[in-house]
């Protein structure tokens, strides 16, 4: 399906980066992906090499412009064009208006949810009208369901996500450029994990309340989202965010 295709991806070290980064490799793709934990990002180099598709890795932290300015020409320098940006690179961390460090906290998700999107995709236009590609944005459920106390700052950042996946596929309609995003509801990763949840809050509890299905999604099938936004049989589809919440918005 990607065959002759460049696929750059950030947050590519793990979760659902990692699982789109192996599913591009899969479909023959030839991939750059970002992460900044060094050992993580070797073992998804495994996996590609184990699937015979030329990769790149970039080592690198998004949230600084500094090191996100260069990776797309990083990518340029390697494969000569880039097909695909899949903006994944995010991070989540539990903070309500009553605490006083609320702004450290929104300045801190907005620093890697948000601008990086911002910062790449503009550097990754001029590659993506000459290949008439397309951007895919990791947003979340919580852009528009936000009934979960601590997670103002984080559904912020995807609020704004999707607010600027729906103006980039306005200006770049006109170019043959696609943007769009996958919203999904609870994943089995880390992110959870990472930051510091209270167990009210817990995969378990949020699973089991707040999803009609009663589960959380795995990272492969959200990549598998990713490749059909990113693919020709979503040659029609731009500007839409893409629920995949296992019925949130039901409950």
């Amino acid at each position: 399906m990607f065959a002759n295709k460049v696929v750059l991806v950030t947050g590519g070290s793990s979760g659902i980066g990692a699982a789109a980064v192996e599913a591009f490799a899969k479909e023959g793709a030839s991939v750059a992906f970002v992460g900044r934990n060094e050992a993580k990002l070797k073992e998804v180099a495994s996996r590609c090499q184990q699937h015979g598709a030329k990769f790149l890795v970039i080592k690198a932290d998004v949230s600084k412009d500094e090191e996100a300015k260069t990776i797309v020409q990083q990518t340029i320098d390697k494969f000569g064009k880039l097909d695909v940006l899949v903006n994944n690179a995010g991070i989540l961390r539990h903070g309500t208006v009553l605490e006083p460090n609320l702004i450290d906290n929104f300045d801190e998700i907005m620093k890697t949810n948000l601008r990086p999107v911002v910062l790449v995709t503009n550097l990754a236009v001029p590659h993506l009208i000459a290949s008439k590609g397309s951007v895919v944005n990791v947003s979340s459920i919580l852009s528009t369901w936000i009934k979960l106390p601590g997670m103002i700052s984080y559904a912020m950042s995807k609020a704004a996500m999707d607010h600027f996946t729906r103006g980039a596929a306005t200006e770049l309609a006109s170019y043959g450029v696609r943007v769009n995003s996958v919203n999904p509801g609870p994943v089995t990763t880390d992110i959870r994990q990472n930051a510091n949840m209270p167990t009210e809050l817990s995969e378990e509890n949020v699973v089991e309340k707040a999803t009609a299905l009663g589960k959380a999604a795995e990272s492969e099938e959200v990549a598998d989202i990713i490749l059909y936004l990113a693919s020709d049989k979503a040659r029609s589809v731009t500007g839409s965010c893409y629920i995949m919440d296992n019925g949130m918005f039901l409950k």
